[in-house]
Parts: C-alpha cells; sequence; structure tokens
C-alpha cells in the first residue's frame, strides 16, 4: 500500500511541475523575468527563475503523500519531521526566487547569498531533527549534543544551499546534478529502510525531470537560484534526516572540486562558455576555474573539436553518475 502512495506522490511531482513550467514560461517573459543564454550565439532571452515550479511541484506531492499516510495508513510519526523539511523547502525556495527577481538589480555580494540562506536551517533546528552522534575519520564515534542542531545543521543546509549553486550556467545542469544525488541518496535511504525520506527523494527527482522537459537543451527555462538554493538544501534535510551525511559528502565531490578551482579567481570566473559559429564552446577565461572549463578542454584535447553545449553537460553528469553508482552498489 506505502508503495503505491508514492507511486501517486512521484506522479503528482511530475504533472504538476510539467503544467507549472509550461504557464511559468508564457508568464515570465511577460513580466520580463528574463536571462540571457550566454552559451548560445545571439544570447537568446530566456524564461528564469525556473526552480519556483519545481518548488511547487514537489512541495505539492509531499503534501500528498502526508494525506496518504494519515488518512489510509493512519500514520503521523514523521509528519512533524517532514512538515519541518516542507518549512525548510518553501523557505530556500522563497529566497532563491527573492535573489532571481532582486538579486540583479541590488547587486548581492558573494558574502550575502550564504547569510540569504540561514533562515532555510531554522525549522530543523528547532525541532532537533537528525542523530547527534556521527562517526569521524580516524577519530570515531563523536556526539555533537546540542552542538548538532545549533552548528551542524546550520552549515549543512548553507553549505549545500549556496555549494550546489556553483555549478551552474549550462542547460540541463542543475537539475541533471540534483536528480542524479537525490536519486542516489533515495536509493540509499531505501535500502536502510527510511521509505519515507526515499519518498521525498524520488518524488524531486520526478519533479526535476518534468522540469528537464524544458530545460533541457536549447532551454526554454532557467532553473535560476529558486532551484539550486532548494535543492541544495534538500540534499542537506534528506542527509540529516536519513543518517546519511557521508553518502552526501561523496556525491557532493564534483562541488568541492568546484569550490577549489573557483577559488583560484577569487569566485569571479564564469561557467559559460564562448561559442563559435558551429555552436561549439570553448572557456572565456584562460586558467581552469570551472569544472565546465575541464569538460570544454578535455574532449577537444582528445579529438581535436570543441564540445557543444550537451556535451560539456553530459561529461560533468556522467562524473557525478560515477559517484551515484559507487554509493549505491559499493558503499
Amino acid at each position: 500500500m506505502e508503495f503505491g502512495i508514492a507511486a501517486i506522490t512521484l506522479a503528482v511531482s511530475f504533472i504538476t511541475t510539467l503544467v507549472l513550467t509550461k504557464y511559468w514560461i508564457k508568464i515570465a517573459k511577460r513580466a520580463g523575468i528574463v536571462g540571457k543564454d550566454m552559451n548560445k550565439r545571439g544570447r537568446p532571452q530566456v524564461a528564469e527563475a525556473g526552480g519556483i515550479t519545481v518548488l511547487l511541484g514537489i512541495s505539492s506531492s509531499i503534501l500528498v503523500y502526508v494525506f496518504f499516510k494519515t488518512f489510509y495508513l493512519h500514520s503521523s510519526s514523521t509528519t512533524l519531521l517532514v512538515f519541518a523539511s516542507l518549512s525548510s523547502l518553501l523557505l530556500a525556495g522563497f529566497l532563491g526566487f527573492v535573489d532571481d527577481i532582486l538579486g540583479w538589480k541590488i547587486g548581492l555580494r558573494q558574502w550575502q547569498k550564504p547569510v540569504l540562506t540561514i533562515p532555510a536551517a531554522i525549522p530543523l533546528m528547532v525541532i532537533n531533527a537528525g542523530v547527534s552522534e556521527m562517526v569521524i575519520p580516524l577519530i570515531g564515534k563523536v556526539d555533537f549534543g546540542i552542538l548538532y542542531p545549533l552548528l551542524i545543521i546550520p552549515l549543512g543546509i548553507i553549505g549545500a544551499a549556496n555549494g550546489f549553486n556553483l555549478i551552474a550556467g549550462h542547460n540541463a545542469l542543475e537539475a541533471g546534478m540534483g536528480a542524479i544525488i537525490l536519486g542516489a541518496l533515495g536509493a540509499v535511504t531505501l535500502n536502510q529502510g527510511a521509505l519515507w525520506v526515499s519518498v521525498i527523494c524520488f518524488s524531486s527527482v520526478a519533479g526535476l525531470l518534468g522540469f528537464l522537459v524544458y530545460n533541457k537543451y536549447p532551454a526554454r527555462i532557467f532553473p535560476g537560484d529558486s532551484l539550486t538554493y532548494f535543492i541544495g538544501t534538500l540534499i542537506a534535510i534528506v542527509a540529516i534526516l536519513g543518517n546519511v551525511e557521508k553518502i552526501a559528502i561523496i556525491l557532493f565531490i564534483p562541488y568541492f572540486i568546484e569550490f577549489i578551482l573557483k577559488a583560484r579567481s577569487g569566485f569571479r570566473a564564469e561557467n559559460f562558455g564562448k561559442p563559435d559559429s558551429a555552436g561549439r564552446l570553448e572557456p572565456v577565461h584562460e586558467r581552469i576555474c570551472s569544472l565546465t572549463h575541464v569538460a570544454m578542454l578535455l574532449p577537444y584535447k582528445l579529438t581535436g573539436k570543441r564540445p557543444r553545449e550537451y556535451d560539456v553537460v553530459l561529461l560533468i553528469l556522467l562524473f557525478e553518475l560515477i559517484l551515484a553508482l559507487a554509493v549505491i552498489f559499493v558503499m
């Protein structure tokens, strides 16, 4: 019965996101909420802030899941955790949407963006979510006690929300990375018996797949910070509630690499490339300051041909997929 409810939840997430995204494209263009596609010749205008539709689709599916668990399975054991998580997700998505709408106008500085995501951690902090005992390499088990909700949770959410925002700027990249990471976390938590956490993961994957219908190359809509803040927060929440922090850290390896590469430029380097007349990309910087730059240069070094945008995205997604398969089948 619970797997049937999970299937309904996934369908709601996919269909709701798919329908809302189609209408948001029209609304965003009429409202002037658009951005330039820097990886295309002529830099066409594309609808922005599409993450808001994914947020609404996934949130709706979570509410449907709670409804069926409450009235059909008569179970409310995880309701507090679910609603605290939903509160964090809505806050993260709203703050990302505000950044999408106002950020370019008021020119938010890099240090201001982590501050902007602090409120998203509060709901999980106040209910003392997660397990305070963690296994630290070379040290062993450490019980953080009160420091876990006051320090570890906010650091995890702020770090994941802003870290997930680092690898972006190409059609289907952010949504694709999110789908792979959450799919892997869903498989791991399902194997560990945390069905409700895995349902949230897989319903999120379904929502991201619905969004990818319009975000795939050539994109008709961009995700914006409303998606990256929200999905990054969701990954942190799943890691905390599913007690799979180590798995999440492994899946976040590309973002740690990206952080190091971006630091070389003082976090000023751009991820997009410079398209030629055939739509093939080369980095806009002389130094490698992003994984996207690596993905642009590697095919050129191996084949002598510049990659197209979707080639760059596929290479990065392949890297993430290898990590995902490793945590599922090896760990």
